[in-house]
C-alpha cells in the first residue's frame, strides 16, 4: 500500500512538515510495511520557501529582517535554478534562469504575534520589502514570492518603502515604518522601486476594497476591531489613490481580483512593479509534482486547521482531495474542525466541545489517533 501524506498547516498548533511527520509515524506504528510519500502542501504561506527551494535543490540564505512590529526576525531567501523546477511550473513564471523565492509569512506573517500583539494598525511589511531588496541584490533574474498568512494591511507600502519609495510628511521627511496607524501624516510619496519581475503566488481573488476588500474580509482576522474597519478602509483607499497617481497607474486597478491579497501588498507590488499573480496551489501542484504523486498512491492523506467551504474553493488540501477523488483513489481529510457538510473522507480530529485553547497543544496527539482509528 502506498500513501501520500500531504497536509498544510495546522496554524498555531503544526507546520506542514510537522503534521506529515506526525502522520507517518501514526501509519508506521500500524502499517510498518506500507510506502509512505511524505509532501508538505502551502499555499503561499509559513514553509513556502522552504518547501519550493528544496524541491528544486536550491540555496537558502537567512536574512536578519524587521518582523511586523519592528524588532528582527530571521528569514529565509531561496535561490533555485529554472533547470531545477518541472516544466509546468517553470511556464507560469516566464522570466529568469535564477529565480528567488520568498515568503511573507517569515518576516510579516501573524503567527510571529501573539494574539495580544496583533493589530493591523501598527503592523508592516517592511521587512518583507527587505526580503525583496536582498532578492534584487543578490542579482535574482526574477523572484517569487508567497503571501499567505500576512499580520498586515498596509497594502504592501511597508515593502515598498524598504525598496526606496518615500512617504514624505510634511517638511519632506520620510515615515518610517509607514504603519496604518499614521497614514494621516503622509502628504506627498516620491522616489522609484526597482526590481526584477516579481510573480506573487496567491489563491485570493478578493479586490482590494469593498465587502470583499482586504480589510473588510481580512481585517477581523488580524486583530482590527469591528469599529475600525470603516476607518481603515477610507485610509486604505486614500492611500491606494495616492499609489495610483505616483505610479501612473489606473485608479481601476484596485477593483482586479486578487489585489487584496496579504492586505493589500498585491496591489502595491503591481502598482509599483507590475507584479504579476500567478494562482498559488497550480504553482505549487506543478512545482511538487503532485499529479503524478497522487495518481500513483493508493491512499492519499490531507488535512489542515479548519477545512471548509475555502478549501474547496481552490486551496490545496481541498484541491488535493478532490482531485484524489476524480482519479477513484481512497481520500481522507484531518482537519481540527470542520466547516462543511460532513463526508465519509472528512474527519475533524478535535472531540467535540473542547475549547480551542485546550485543543491546540494537543494537535500532533489528536491528529495521530484519528489517523490510527481510519487507516
Amino acid at each position: 500500500m502506498r500513501v501520500l501524506i500531504a497536509f498544510d498547516k495546522f496554524k498555531d498548533a503544526l507546520s506542514a512538515g510537522e503534521a506529515c511527520t506526525v502522520a507517518a509515524a501514526a501509519i508506521r506504528a500500524k502499517h510498518p510495511h506500507w510506502q509512505l510519500d511524505l509532501c508538505p502542501l502551502t499555499d503561499g504561506g509559513e514553509g513556502f520557501c522552504e518547501t519550493l527551494t528544496s524541491a528544486a535543490h536550491g540555496r537558502i540564505e537567512t536574512v536578519a529582517v524587521s518582523g511586523p512590529r519592528g524588532g528582527q526576525v530571521r528569514a529565509p531567501v531561496g535561490f533555485v535554478d529554472r533547470k531545477n523546477i518541472p516544466a509546468a511550473a517553470a511556464r507560469r513564471i516566464p522570466v529568469g534562469e535564477r529565480i528567488a523565492i520568498v515568503d511573507l509569512p517569515s518576516a510579516s506573517g501573524i503567527e510571529l504575534l501573539p494574539p495580544a500583539e496583533r493589530n493591523p494598525w501598527v503592523t508592516t511589511t517592511f521587512g518583507t520589502g527587505e526580503l525583496l531588496r536582498h532578492a534584487a541584490a543578490s542579482r535574482a533574474d526574477a523572484i517569487l514570492l508567497g503571501v499567505g498568512g500576512s499580520a498586515t494591511n498596509d497594502l504592501g507600502l511597508g515593502a515598498l518603502a524598504a525598496l526606496g519609495l518615500h512617504c514624505d510628511r510634511t517638511g519632506g521627511t520620510p515615515l518610517l515604518p509607514p504603519v496604518p496607524g499614521r497614514w494621516t501624516e503622509i502628504t506627498q510619496l516620491s522616489g522609484d522601486v526597482e526590481l526584477p519581475p516579481v510573480y506573487i503566488a496567491c489563491d485570493v481573488t478578493n479586490p482590494l476594497l469593498g465587502p470583499r476588500g482586504a480589510t473588510v474580509t481580512f481585517g477581523p482576522q488580524k486583530g482590527l476591531a469591528a469599529g475600525d474597519v470603516r476607518r481603515l478602509e477610507s485610509q486604505v483607499a486614500r492611500m491606494a489613490l495616492m499609489l495610483c497617481h505616483h505610479f501612473n497607474k489606473p485608479d481601476s486597478l484596485m477593483d482586479a481580483a486578487g489585489t487584496g491579497a496579504a492586505g493589500g501588498i498585491a496591489f502595491g507590488l503591481m502598482t509599483a512593479c507590475d507584479a504579476k499573480l500567478v494562482p498559488g496551489f497550480d504553482l505549487v501542484s506543478d512545482w511538487l509534482d503532485l499529479p503524478a504523486r497522487i495518481a500513483a498512491a493508493d491512499v492519499v492523506i490531507t488535512g489542515e486547521g479548519r477545512f471548509d467551504a475555502t478549501s474547496l474553493g481552490g486551496k490545496g488540501p481541498g484541491s488535493l482531495f478532490a482531485g484524489a477523488r476524480r482519479l477513484g483513489k481512497r481520500a481522507l481529510v484531518f482537519t481540527g474542525s470542520l466547516g462543511v457538510e460532513p463526508d465519509e473522507g472528512l474527519h475533524a480530529i478535535t472531540p467535540a466541545g473542547l475549547p480551542l485553547a485546550a485543543a491546540l497543544p494537543r494537535t500532533a496527539e489528536f491528529l495521530a489517533a484519528a489517523i490510527s482509528r481510519n487507516l
